[in-house]
């Protein structure tokens, strides 16, 4: 659809001059967030390099949460050392981690600009809808960020990190190994976090059904190892983490399916 300005309809040109300004506008905010976050580099990675720490706030909730309950539970110490064996790559880690968390920061504002750049050409019924969908999106994304950063990197770091074969053989881990591990982590785990948007979707193109859905929960158990599988690194541990609320997310989408077979067509109701 063309975008309709002034009451006369955009010309191509103009999309064009609308979409340059646009982008424009979005890498100026995420330049500012990084280098914003690149001045503060000792938070930034105070942050980052928490989780590698038994003082972590999930080990601490947990054991606060053991001690409400009468357990005595708490975790062994330890402190996960990072390396670096480059020359340059402390400075190259450090460039782009603050721009992709420049990025992640900025996010919310992209979304505001393409949202504000596709609404024109919606109706008024599909922009209330566009704005459910779009905030849900970024929800779940946002939920995946905080479940991959206090859940699943903590205790996969914790493992990975700790675990020797023997005493002699010590653990360097190298800081871009830490890096990208977590970023890539973290990416993964706000695009799992999308399944029940994908969910509502394909259920409203009648592709799935929540019978069918239902019927193959054992079959359903293997695609999600075997997708945690290609996403995780290759371990057990980090496999059996990210399955849980992958299935979680599968029982949602049950739910989510029934939902939209049991309501009314668009069609039905006007």
């Amino acid at each position: 659809m063309s975008k309709v300005e002034n009451g006369s309809l955009m010309t191509f040109g103009g999309h064009l001059e609308v979409l340059r300004k646009m982008l424009f506008r979005i890498i100026a905010v995420t330049l500012a967030f990084a280098i914003t976050i690149f001045c503060f580099k000792h938070t930034t990675f105070n942050i980052l390099l928490a989780p590698g720490s038994s003082d972590f706030a999930t080990y601490r909730g947990i054991e606060y949460l053991c001690t409400i309950l009468g357990i005595d539970f708490h975790f062994e110490h330890f402190k996960i050392t990072l390396i670096n064996t480059e020359l340059s790559n402390q400075f190259m880690t450090h460039l782009s981690t603050s721009f992709i968390l420049g990025l992640l920061c900025a996010s919310p504002y992209i979304v505001i600009e393409l949202f504000r750049f596709i609404t024109p050409a919606l109706y008024d019924n599909e922009r209330r809808y566009a704005v459910i969908l779009t905030i849900t999106i970024y929800a779940l994304f946002a939920a995946g960020v905080i479940m991959n950063y206090y859940v699943l990197f903590p205790f996969a770091l914790r493992f990975l990190g700790t675990y020797q074969v023997d005493s002699s053989v010590v653990n360097q881990i190298n800081i871009s190994s830490y890096i990208s591990t977590f970023t890539s982590l973290t990416f993964m785990m706000g695009l799992v976090f999308q399944i029940p948007i994908i969910s509502f979707f394909l259920a409203k193109l009648g592709i799935l059904n929540a019978d069918t859905m239902a019927h193959y929960r054992r079959h359903a158990i293997i695609v999600i190892a075997l997708i945690a599988a290609i996403i995780t690194p290759p371990d057990l541990f980090t496999l059996f983490l990210v399955s849980i609320p992958m299935y979680g997310l599968y029982e949602v989408s049950i739910i989510i399916a029934h939902k939209v077979q049991s309501a009314p067509h668009i069609g039905d109701t006007v």
